[in-house]
């Protein structure tokens, strides 16, 4: 069983954004979804839907990131 970053999606409330992709990563998100929906065994009717959750995971993983969000929340509670 492959290991992938994102589990399944939850059911949220959505903010509407437009956004353009290359197509390769369109490509790839489409697969993304393909291997996710095997993985979890439930389909991904939309593979845009999957953005939120990657973004969201990879801002909880970038350490950089956090460190900063970290020292802003820190300073303006001073």
């Amino acid at each position: 069983m492959t290991k992938l970053k994102l589990g399944a999606i939850a059911d949220d409330k959505p903010v509407r954004l437009t956004v353009e992709f290359p197509a390769p990563v369109h490509r790839d998100l489409l697969a993304y979804a393909e291997v996710l929906a095997r993985e979890t065994a439930q389909p991904i009717p939309d593979p845009l839907k999957l953005v939120a959750p990657m973004l969201a995971r990879f801002m909880a993983t970038d350490r950089a990131f956090a460190k900063v969000r970290r020292r802003n929340q820190t300073a303006g509670e001073g």
